[in-house]
C-alpha cells in the first residue's frame, strides 16, 4: 500500500509538456474551468500569411452563406408560393363549372341587309358585322394585331411568362398600371366568358379559360374567334364591322395603313376611335407600323409607304338614307322567322342607286332652298306594281336623326288625300264629266275656300281634281258622305284612324307617308292592293331559306273602270293641274297636297311602274314659306322617276276613259241646304240611291278673268276654256249648307290680281 501511495502521480499545471506522462492526465490552462489570474508571459502568435488566408477562408464561407441562405428561403417562400397559387387556383377554380361543359358560346348573330342587286345596305346585330375567316380577311390585319398586341402568340401555351414578367416590371418601376401582360388568348377568353372586373378571381378564371382554349383549338383558331368578336370602338364589334365602319369597305380590302389602325384601336378603342380623336388613332397606327417592322412583318419600303398614305376614315358609317330601310326592316324580321339565333342574310327590295338618287334630291333641294323656304326636312317612298319598296328616304340625313318620317311620322295630307274623295263619288254613279259649282259654300260653320279665293263656277270633276278645288271637294264628300270616304281610303291602303266628318275632304286627318304612297298603288297597277313589304328573302349563310315573300296574288279593291276614271282625272293633274313640274316622258298621274299655312307640302305620283310619294315640310310643324306640293315634292319626284325609267320601256296607265262632250252631260244632283244627312258607305261600283231633284239655279256669270290664276297648290295655270265657256245647263247652287260668305278683299289680292 506504502508502495502503491509512494508512486501516486499528483496533477500537475506548470511542469513542462515533456515532462508529462504519457500515460497519465495532464490539463493545461486553457482546460481550466475558471480562467487564471496569472497572465501569460509571452502569447503565440500566427503567422501572417496564414492569417490573411484564413480571414479570406472566412469571407468565403460567408459569402456563399448568404447566398445559400438567400436560396434557401427563396426555395421555401417558392414552395409556399406555389401551394398557396395552387390553392387560389383550386378555390377559384372549384367555382367555376366542370371544364367538360365549357363550349364556346355563339357569337352574337348578325343580320346582314342587302339591295335587290346585291349590295350590302347594312349590318344589323350586336356585332354589326358578319365573321370573316382568318383566310378571307386582308393577311395585314392579323399581322398587325399580333405584332402589337402578342409578339409570341404562335409559340406561348396560352400564357406567355416573358410577357407577363415584362410588364409586371415595367409597371413597377412606374409606380402605376401601364402595361398588360395578357395574351391574345386570355383576351379571348375574357371576352367569351368573362366580365372586365379587375379581380383575382378573373384573372385566375382566365388563365384557366386561356388554358382550355389552347387545348381545345388552334391558333388560327383562336385567332379568328379574337378578330371577329373583340371590341374595336364607336359600336363595332370584330374586325369586319370595324372595316366597314370606318372605312366603309370590306376586311377583304383592308390596306396596310388601314390594318395598321385597326390594332392599334385595341388597347384603348372609345378613346382611341378615329371617329372620336382621329389625330390619336393615327399617332397609335404608327406605333404598330414601327412594330411590324420590327418584327419583320413588313419591309422598310412598305413602311415608309404606309407612313406617307395613312389611312382615310370614311365620313360617317351611319349616313346613308338606306339605314332608315334597315331599321324597318329590323322592325318587321321578327314577325317574319321570329328570333334571330344565327347568322343570317336578308334580301331586301330596296334598289340601292334609287335610294342613292332619292337621298341625293331630297337632300340638294333643301340645300338650296332649305333657308330661303324654311324648309328642314323631306321624304320620299317608291313602291313598284307588287307592294315591293324600292326606296325609302326618312329624313336629310340619317346621322343626325334616325327619326323615320317616311314610315312614322304622321302629317296632314291635305289634297293629296282628295283622289278617294273623287273614288268614292265615282263609286256612287258620278263620273269624271260630272259637273258640280266652284263657287263659295257653307258647311254647318265650315267655309272651304279655295286657295287664294278663286272659283271657276261650273267645272266638270276631272277640272276640278285637275286644279284641286276645294269646294267641290266638300261638295262631293257631303253627298258620298264622309264614311263613304273613310271606307274608300282603308280599303285602298291607308291604315291610320281617320275622322269620318266633312273636312276629310281636304286632308285633316294624318297619315305617314308610306301609307299614302302605298294607298296610290292600286291606281298604277289596275285596281289590286298587294301587301307593301321590304323583305323578299330571308336565307342563313350557308342558303337555307328562312322566309321567302313568294309575291302572293293581291286582292281587287277597284274596279277597272273606276280606275280607269281615276287615271284620266288625275292624269290632268300632272298635265294641265298643280304638278305640272312633275311631267316627263312616261304617262304620269298623281296629286299635289298642301296643309295650312304650308305646313307639309306632298306630292303622290305614278306610272304603269313606278308609285312614288315625296313630303317636305319641318319636323316642329313650322310653316314652310309658300311652298306648296306642286314646287319642291313636284321637282323631287321628277328627278327620281326620270332617273327610274331610264332605259325601260314606256307603258300607259291602266284603264281607259272617254270624255263625253260637255253639253249632252246632265249635272247630277247633291244634297239641298236642308238635307245633310250622309249618305251610306257603297261597295265597289255600286250606284248612289237615287235622291229627289234639288232645287237649282244658275251660276252668276262672272266677268271676265285674268288670263292667268293661281290653283289650290299656288302654280298659275291657264283657264280652262272646257270647264267656264258655256253656262247654259243649270248647275247646282253655290251656297249649299247657307248663304254665301263674303270674302274681304284684301290689298294682297288687289296686288296679286
Amino acid at each position: 500500500m506504502a508502495n502503491r501511495r509512494d508512486s501516486r502521480i499528483e496533477p500537475s499545471f506548470e511542469g513542462p509538456p515533456q515532462a508529462r506522462s504519457s500515460a497519465g492526465l495532464s490539463v493545461n490552462e486553457e482546460d481550466r474551468v475558471v480562467p487564471s489570474n496569472r497572465k501569460v508571459s509571452a502569447k503565440r502568435k500566427p503567422a501572417k500569411g496564414k492569417s490573411s488566408r484564413a480571414k479570406r477562408g472566412r469571407s468565403r464561407r460567408g459569402l456563399f452563406g448568404v447566398l445559400g441562405r438567400l436560396f434557401y428561403w427563396c426555395f421555401v417562400f417558392a414552395i409556399w408560393g406555389g401551394i398557396a397559387g395552387a390553392g387560389i387556383v383550386i378555390y377559384y377554380g372549384a367555382k367555376m363549372p366542370a371544364a367538360t361543359t365549357w363550349s364556346i358560346p355563339d357569337r352574337a348573330p348578325n343580320i346582314k341587309i342587302v339591295s335587290a342587286d346585291g349590295q350590302l345596305l347594312a349590318n344589323r346585330g350586336m356585332s354589326g358585322g358578319e365573321a370573316v375567316g382568318l383566310h378571307e380577311m386582308s393577311p395585314y390585319i392579323p399581322e398587325a394585331v399580333i405584332a402589337i398586341e402578342d409578339r409570341r402568340f404562335y409559340s406561348h401555351f396560352g400564357i406567355d411568362p416573358i410577357g407577363l414578367s415584362r410588364a409586371m416590371v415595367t409597371n413597377v418601376l412606374g409606380g402605376h398600371f401601364s402595361q398588360g401582360g395578357s395574351t391574345l388568348t386570355q383576351q379571348l377568353a375574357k371576352n367569351l366568358f368573362l366580365t372586365p372586373d379587375r379581380t383575382l378571381e378573373r384573372k385566375v378564371q382566365e388563365v384557366l379559360l386561356a388554358l382550355w382554349l389552347e387545348h381545345k383549338h388552334t391558333k388560327d383558331q383562336i385567332l379568328e374567334m379574337y378578330l371577329n368578336r373583340v371590341y374595336f370602338g364607336s359600336g363595332a364589334y370584330g374586325v369586319e364591322a370595324a372595316s366597314r365602319r370606318y372605312f366603309g369597305k370590306s376586311a377583304r380590302d383592308v390596306t396596310l395603313s388601314e390594318a395598321a389602325l385597326l390594332a392599334g384601336l385595341l388597347k384603348a378603342p372609345s378613346r382611341l376611335s378615329p371617329a372620336r380623336d382621329p389625330k390619336a388613332a393615327e399617332e397609335r397606327s404608327q406605333l404598330v407600323l414601327a412594330a411590324m417592322r420590327d418584327e419583320g412583318k413588313i419591309s422598310a419600303n412598305e413602311l415608309t409607304s404606309a407612313m406617307s398614305a395613312p389611312a382615310t376614315r370614311a365620313p360617317s358609317y351611319w349616313t346613308g338614307s338606306e339605314n332608315y330601310v334597315a331599321d324597318t326592316i329590323m322592325e318587321e324580321l321578327p314577325d317574319l322567322i321570329g328570333d334571330v339565333r344565327g347568322d343570317i342574310v336578308i334580301d331586301s327590295t330596296v334598289d340601292l342607286n334609287l335610294q342613292k338618287l332619292a337621298e341625293q334630291s331630297i337632300r340638294r333641294l333643301i340645300d338650296d332652298s332649305g333657308k330661303k323656304l324654311n324648309v328642314s326636312q323631306g321624304a320620299l317612298v317608291s313602291i313598284d306594281d307588287s307592294g315591293a319598296v324600292r326606296a325609302m328616304v326618312g329624313g336629310y340625313d340619317y346621322s343626325t336623326s334616325q327619326f323615320d318620317r317616311a314610315s312614322e311620322a304622321r302629317r296632314q295630307p291635305g289634297s293629296a288625300f282628295k283622289p278617294f274623295v273623287y273614288m268614292a263619288a265615282l263609286e256612287a254613279g258620278r263620273t269624271p264629266d260630272s259637273i258640280r259649282n266652284d263657287a263659295p259654300i257653307k258647311i254647318g260653320n265650315w267655309t272651304p275656300d279655295n286657295y287664294g279665293g278663286k272659283y271657276f263656277g261650273k267645272v266638270t270633276l276631272a277640272t276640278a281634281l285637275a286644279k284641286s278645288l276645294n269646294s267641290v271637294a266638300a261638295q262631293l264628300t257631303m253627298e258620298v258622305g264622309p264614311n263613304a270616304v273613310v271606307e274608300a281610303a282603308h280599303r285602298m291602303g291607308i291604315q291610320s284612324d281617320l275622322i269620318a266628318n266633312t273636312s276629310i275632304a281636304l286632308g285633316t286627318s294624318e297619315v305617314t307617308p308610306l301609307e299614302l304612297t302605298s294607298a296610290y298603288v292600286p291606281f298604277a297597277n289596275g285596281g289590286y292592293k298587294p301587301d307593301i313589304h321590304f323583305i323578299r328573302r330571308v336565307t342563313t349563310t350557308e342558303g337555307k331559306v328562312l322566309y321567302d315573300s313568294g309575291g302572293g296574288s293581291a286582292p281587287r279593291v277597284v274596279k277597272p273602270e273606276i280606275v280607269g276614271m281615276m287615271n284620266s282625272m288625275m292624269t290632268g293633274t300632272v298635265e294641265i293641274g298643280t304638278a305640272r313640274k312633275a311631267a316627263f316622258a312616261w304617262p304620269s298621274a298623281g296629286k299635289t297636297g298642301t296643309s295650312q299655312n304650308s305646313r307639309d307640302a306632298w306630292f303622290v305620283g305614278y306610272t304603269a311602274n313606278l308609285t312614288t310619294g315625296v313630303w317636305f315640310g319641318n319636323d316642329d310643324g313650322s310653316p314652310m314659306k309658300k311652298v306648296t306640293g306642286g314646287a319642291l315634292p313636284a321637282q323631287a319626284w321628277h328627278e327620281f322617276m326620270v332617273a327610274a325609267h331610264e332605259g325601260v320601256p314606256v307603258r300607259p296607265l291602266p284603264g281607259t276613259w272617254k270624255s263625253t262632250p260637255a253639253d249632252t252631260i246632265v249635272p247630277d244632283e247633291i244634297p239641298s241646304a236642308n238635307n245633310t244627312a250622309p249618305v251610306p258607305p257603297t261597295s265597289v261600283g255600286q250606284q248612289a240611291p237615287a235622291r229627289p231633284a234639288a232645287p237649282v239655279a244658275q251660276a252668276p256669270s262672272r266677268a271676265a278673268r285674268p288670263a292667268q290664276t293661281v290653283d289650290a297648290d299656288g302654280l298659275s295655270m291657264p283657264e280652262d276654256d272646257g270647264a267656264t265657256a258655256s253656262i247654259k245647263h243649270p248647275v247646282p247652287p253655290g251656297d249649299v249648307g247657307g248663304p254665301r260668305k263674303k270674302r274681304q278683299t284684301s290689298i294682297l289680292d288687289l296686288l296679286g290680281g
